[in-house]
């Protein structure tokens, strides 16, 4: 069986520089907001070019989080995708604000920012570009725009550790940006977790005072708060897997450059990178007309092919309190993307293999 995703392969990749940190951090007696913490958010800030991190439970609640220390809550409007992890919208419901939704570019399935405008109102306090699959979102542009009516721009970074635009780490560009650690990401622990990170000091404070219960002195809270942290042990893991992060992302590379070639000639629509992005391919996620037939096939085939996602937001039952007007790219693109398998310890003979069965059923 060729998995989608495999963080297991990626433990036995680097299982005694893991197995070891795992170790210290048993040993030391010390479990919850530590050393171990303290590193990883140096380090992973470092690595992305700002001023702080923040280690927080998950991603979903590294953007709660991020949302209300920018001071957006009831009344509030925020503006993101419908073509995204529900996490992405949960998290602007969980702070209290309303989703506005515009549609995507057909091209990199990120926000459009050309239809930015249109989803802007007087109420409107924040957007949320995500950076979809391991493609940057046109951040410089939804930039400009957020500026023109001063509003607060949260990056959501769930899918693109590492990713390039314009010669920055996204992560880089908003007030705030979100990373998610889940397990499958392209920096993962071995369980949940997330970051929020920023380069404003006055916000890296909010978060910290956020995640556990607004305390700046232990049991005394100062503002309303509650309890997301990163656990030691997972900080552990992730410096061991920040430290081969970028490795790993040229894999990825590699692997989606054998796919690029060997499906070229086929009808698929194959994945294309902004002139100013570095696509560090999370997912590498093709379209077809007869997407179902072909997933069910590969599935014949024990090929863990996926699909990411099959409903957009706006189209799900927990959703249909929301006014959306129609979003025709997000609701063509959802019925022909399909995600084929991607990791970084995927071989080459794997990659033809899916590429053959690709082509066969073609």
């Amino acid at each position: 069986m060729i998995l989608c995703a495999n963080p297991k392969a990626q433990y036995l990749a680097h299982k005694q520089e893991i197995d070891d940190a795992v170790r210290q951090v048993l040993e030391s007696g010390w479990y919850i907001l530590g050393e171990e913490v303290r590193a990883f958010e140096e380090e992973f800030a470092a690595y992305l070019g700002v001023s702080h991190s923040v280690g927080v439970g998950s991603g979903t609640e590294a953007l709660h989080l991020a949302l209300v220390a920018c001071g957006i809550g009831h009344g509030d409007e925020v503006v993101t995708v419908s073509h995204t992890a529900v996490a992405t919208v949960a998290a602007i419901e969980l702070a209290g604000a309303k989703p506005v939704f515009v549609d995507i570019d057909p091209v990199t399935y990120t926000m459009n920012p050309e239809l930015l405008q249109k989803g802007i109102t007087s109420k409107t306090k924040a957007v949320i570009p995500v950076h979809l699959y391991g493609h940057p979102a046109p951040i410089e542009d939804i930039l400009a725009i957020a500026r023109e009516y001063g509003l607060c721009v949260i990056e959501d970074c769930a899918q693109s550790h590492g990713a390039i635009y314009r010669d920055k780490r996204v992560g880089s560009f908003g007030n705030m940006a979100c990373f998610s650690f889940y397990p499958t990401k392209n920096l993962g622990a071995l369980g949940d977790g997330g970051a929020v990170v920023t380069s404003d000091p006055e916000l890296a404070e909010k978060a910290r005072l956020l995640r556990e219960y607004g305390w700046s002195e232990r049991y005394v809270s100062h503002t309303p708060g509650w309890n997301s942290r990163l656990d030691e042990i997972q900080a552990a893991i992730l410096r061991v897997k920040l430290r081969y992060l970028d490795e790993d992302n040229r894999a990825r590379t590699r692997l989606a450059d054998l796919y690029l070639e060997g499906l070229s000639e086929t009808a698929l629509v194959l994945p294309r990178v902004s002139e100013r992005a570095v696509h560090v391919f999370h997912l590498f996620v093709v379209c077809a007309q007869d997407r179902n037939r072909l997933l069910e096939y590969l599935h014949s085939q024990n090929i863990g092919a996926a699909v990411h996602y099959p409903l957009p937001v706006h189209m799900q039952t927990a959703y249909a309190h929301l006014d959306v007007r129609r979003l025709p790219e997000t609701e063509r693109v959802a019925s022909q993307i399909l995600s084929l398998p991607m990791y970084p310890e995927m071989t080459e003979i794997e990659v033809r293999s899916v590429i053959k069965a690709v082509r066969e059923f073609i």
